[in-house]
């Protein structure tokens, strides 16, 4: 683990970038800067292309407020009232932000952040998403804003795909120049992220021209996936260019009004969850940038020499089935339909209902789908990376939540691994007596993997250790509900 500086004070810290000098501010003993620009807007011009360097700058640039955020909606109801998505005005939306024990340091581990939202929501103004805690253990934060929906993956035959991947490639870029001014160290960055933010990063292991610019990563509740570059991967942005009554290229949505866009982006996105599918954004294989699946990628040996952290939530589903209803709502019929749609096995479901006496519908539905998109590929991947050079372990988040019937929800671990507990968007997932003992423990297992690549329990191996942060004191289980897993395709085989 990192060994943790003293706190510093004095006057507001001053930095120098390749671009400019910024200032930023003192808060609880370390030094944060908001709003860096790491990219040049992508408005006008360059809207709908990839990201080019910012305009440098002369004398000394404020970086106290957090800068402008990705043109987005809130989410739907309920969700809007569990996941605060502050919206901070201005075109300069490619920004990011740096907390740090001390500027004046050297060597300090870094954890950039990658945020999540289904490639349509969240920035890294989350107060969730503060990076004192962090800071405050030795390790410099640095969170930030990437392109999103139509403006970041909208697929076009005229611009080039996965724009919003091409911006955290900028981001890590700029953190791979800069971040030694800031105290961290360039050759010691773990990149991580949550959901749309970990399947971002699973495509960045597989993208050639990342490499390099992490040795260490983090996927929370998100596996390695993308789309081909085929009608499915066009579909949505062909729906929302329809509704506008123009052609689905960049030239003619360049021209439309970014609020009208995102008016028929919500639309036309409106209803499905990254459960239950939808319309959607989603990063795709374009031969270009991203040359392959990123899972087969991995499974093929891809990033073998970067250490992994991998996990996901007991009961993700419950986030979108509960306060939606869908735990109640959904019959045996429409059950027996979405067995049938994602080919499950039926003896995969009866070991399932078997497991779960007196589990709605919907909740075998949710418990089914949260491992076949998460928990089988995390498991292939790690099962394929056995005789890596980097290491690879695993965790299973199960502490479950009060408030609304969420249980161990998706997006709930958060608030322990940042320790930010206190915040009131955590306080709306968790309620106000979460244990803070178990954030002690998360957010220290992530310090701890962020300086060394060793959270704290044994790498994966043959006998399968996961780490179970849930009730009572975090614990090693080995092969946790391996007879569910031997369900699936390619597990059945082995049972």
């Amino acid at each position: 683990m990192a060994a943790v500086p003293p706190p510093i004070s004095g006057t507001p810290p001053r930095v120098s970038t390749v671009h400019g000098t910024v200032r930023g501010t003192l808060e609880r003993g370390v030094a944060v800067f908001r709003g860096i620009p790491y990219a040049a807007a992508p408005v006008g011009a360059r809207r709908f292309r990839a990201p080019e360097p910012p305009e440098p700058w002369e004398g000394v640039r404020d970086a106290v407020a957090f800068g402008p955020t990705a043109p987005k909606r809130p989410y739907n109801p309920p969700l809007n009232r569990l996941l605060p998505d502050p919206d901070v005005p201005g075109d300069g939306c490619l920004n990011l932000n740096v907390w740090t024990p001390d500027p004046a340091r050297t060597g300090l581990p870094v954890l950039v952040w990658i945020h999540g939202g289904s490639l349509l929501h969240g920035s890294s103004a989350v107060p969730l998403y503060d990076g004192t805690a962090f800071a405050r253990d030795g390790v410099v934060l640095v969170s930030v804003n990437y392109r999103l929906g139509m403006e970041g993956f909208g697929v076009f035959p005229d611009a080039p795909a996965n724009r919003g991947l091409l911006d955290q490639i900028a981001a890590l870029t700029w953190v791979r120049e800069n971040i030694a001014a800031f105290g961290g160290d360039p050759d010691r960055v773990t990149v991580c992220g949550e959901s749309a933010g970990a399947i971002s990063i699973g495509a960045l292991l597989a993208v050639p021209r990342a490499r390099g610019l992490f040795r260490r990563a983090v996927l929370q509740s998100g596996a390695p996936t993308a789309l081909p570059l085929g009608p499915a991967a066009r579909r949505t942005t062909e729906l929302v260019a329809k509704r506008l009554g123009v052609a689905a290229t960049a030239g003619a949505l360049a021209a439309v009004d970014p609020a009208a866009l995102l008016a028929a982006q919500t639309e036309v996105t409106a209803g499905g969850s990254p459960l239950t599918g939808g319309n959607s954004f989603q990063i795709v294989v374009d031969g270009d940038l991203l040359p392959r699946d990123p899972l087969e990628a991995l499974l093929d040996g891809a990033a073998d020499d970067v250490d992994l952290l991998m996990g996901s939530n007991s009961e993700e589903y419950r986030l979108w089935f509960v306060p939606s209803g869908l735990t109640e709502r959904l019959s045996a019929f429409r059950l027996r339909l979405a067995l049938l749609k994602f080919r499950v096995p039926g003896a995969t479901t009866r070991t399932y209902r078997a497991n779960r006496p007196g589990a709605t519908p919907g909740e075998l539905l949710g418990a089914l789908a949260t491992d076949l998109l998460l928990r089988v590929p995390l498991n292939r991947v790690a099962d394929a990376r056995a005789r890596a050079r980097g290491r690879t372990h695993l965790y299973e988040f199960g502490w479950p939540s009060p408030v609304l019937r969420l249980g161990a929800c998706h997006a709930l671990e958060i608030g322990f691994v940042f320790d930010t507990l206190e915040k009131p968007d955590a306080v709306a997932l968790t309620g106000a007596d979460a244990p803070q003992e178990l954030a002690d423990a998360m957010h220290a297992a992530w310090v701890a993997f962020a300086a060394s690549g060793d959270p704290g329990w044994p790498g994966w191996d043959a006998s399968r250790p996961v780490m179970g942060f849930g009730p009572g004191k975090p614990a090693v289980v080995r092969a946790p509900r391996d007879e569910e897993l031997h369900g699936w395709a390619p597990y059945r085989t082995k049972s």
